[in-house]
């Protein structure tokens, strides 16, 4: 069974206490705060002002770039301010205010549950109606999608990948999609098939999930999806990865930045971001809403949500139960997740759960001197080395740590949870990456003038 080839964990997934949990609709907020900033790029303009009705699906943030997105409302209703409010990590962001009135909808929405699957439209119009669409990746990057399936002149795709590996512990939101919405999967994935011009399609599904592998074979031969086939893969963590799933499905290796999935001949999509798109193209329909996990092993509830924007996290909270005592809120799973400083923040496009653990779950070790065992490096999925990129980050050696490769972390953390030192090194390689990142931008713009 085929996997990455360098580094990995093995974490136990957890996935028991949600992935039975069917999807749920949650009820409309009161009140729907929508970020203008909820993807890869440059922040949406807004283009609604206070005392303005709108209708859910309506535009009311215009994105500002190529690298951009759009941004829909939710619900309909009257905006009451476009104002800086915390998000779910403290940090003021400009979002539109809107106060509930019914669930009047923007008049093009097809609103219908018919499947509809036949799509006749030219690459560049199904390119156009994502763009509109606002749809970016719902496995957690926010990168628009629209700019991903835009091949660059020179380049070919071959293959197109759709992630259903869900590998982030806790998490089931992308399984509960398979299991139950398997059709628009399919379709919005031979819709991506179609605007990128291929005639092969593979989904990847690690092997703990053996209802959705069965369920999307059996729509795939019912409904004669030709092309598209299901691939069982070893659990590995962090399999979900781009690179890792493109290693894993194809054996080929993406060079490193500035080179993309492209450059292998390969376009990765989430098997979230295929319902998106489906619901797009086939249904005219903004991404408003997704499927967020609400789980942890000591809550009175859990649940599958398919829930608004703009939705406050506090609600998911009220609804699963909070334990007594301490407790840590995760915005995503406990390897990539961050913490939830603010439970007023509304819930966006790149959150696809809310994990609850207690105090004694999430508490740390006590941080002890490095052994120089190398456990962190042969945990490394990307062949980095975690335990000098974090020295040099604590040292401000921020030259060291670009020549070093820190900005081709992904971020997964498999070097903190092997370190028998309790190091947090993934805390430090997250501010030296952010801060190399800044200094290449700052060159680059630089050199422009």
């Amino acid at each position: 069974m085929r996997t990455f080839p360098i580094g990995g964990i093995h974490p136990h997934d957890n996935k028991e206490w949600s992935k039975d949990k069917a999807i749920e609709i949650l009820e409309l907020p009161d009140e729907a705060k929508i970020p203008m900033i909820q993807h890869i790029g440059a922040p949406s303009n807004p283009v609604v002002k206070k005392g303005d009705k709108v209708l859910t699906g309506q535009l009311i943030g215009q994105s500002t770039g190529y690298v951009s997105a759009n941004i829909h409302s939710s619900i309909s209703g009257t905006v009451t301010a476009v104002d800086a409010y915390p998000n779910g990590q403290g940090q003021r962001r400009l979002m539109v205010v809107i106060k509930r009135e019914g669930d009047e909808w923007m008049p093009e929405i097809d609103r219908t549950p018919d499947h509809k699957r036949e799509c006749t439209l030219a690459p560049s119009e199904i390119i156009d109606k994502i763009r509109e669409a606002g749809i970016v990746g719902l496995g957690g990057a926010q990168f628009p999608t629209h700019v991903k399936l835009s091949v660059p002149d020179g380049q070919k795709a071959e293959v197109v990948i759709i992630n259903g590996v869900e590998c982030e512990p806790y998490l089931t939101s992308d399984y509960r999609n398979m299991v139950e919405r398997a059709e628009m999967i399919l379709t919005g994935t031979e819709i991506v098939m179609r605007a990128v011009g291929v005639s092969r399609a593979v989904i990847g599904v690690e092997n703990n999930k053996p209802d959705a592998i069965a369920h999307l074979r059996k729509v795939i031969a019912r409904d004669n999806y030709n092309g598209i086939e299901v691939m069982p893969l070893k659990m590995r963590y962090p399999q979900g990865g781009e690179k890792q799933l493109i290693a894993a499905v194809t054996g080929r290796q993406v060079p490193p930045p500035p080179a993309l999935p492209i450059s292998v001949g390969a376009v990765v999509c989430n098997v979230s971001t295929a319902i998106a798109i489906y619901e797009a193209v086939q249904k005219n329909k903004p991404l408003i809403e997704r499927v967020v996990t609400v789980t942890g092993k000591h809550l009175n509830s859990t649940h599958n949500y398919l829930a608004r924007f703009g939705t406050p996290a506090s609600r998911f909270f009220e609804l699963a139960g909070i334990p007594e005592g301490d407790v840590k809120l995760l915005n995503g799973g406990p390897m990539m997740g961050r913490a939830v400083v603010d439970v007023t923040a509304p819930l966006i496009k790149g959150c696809s759960g809310l994990t609850i653990l207690t105090g004694e779950e999430a508490a740390r070790g006590k941080e002890l001197a490095c052994i120089k065992c190398a456990k962190c490096v042969s945990a490394c999925p990307m062949g980095l080395e975690p335990y000098l990129l974090s020295k040099l980050a604590k040292l401000q050696k921020w030259d060291m740590a670009e020549q070093h490769n820190v900005v081709e972390c992904i971020e997964c953390g498999c070097c903190s949870y092997t370190c028998p030192s309790y190091l947090p090194l993934l805390d430090y390689i997250r501010i030296g990456k952010q801060t190399v990142m800044t200094n290449i931008r700052a060159r680059a713009a630089a050199n422009k003038k």
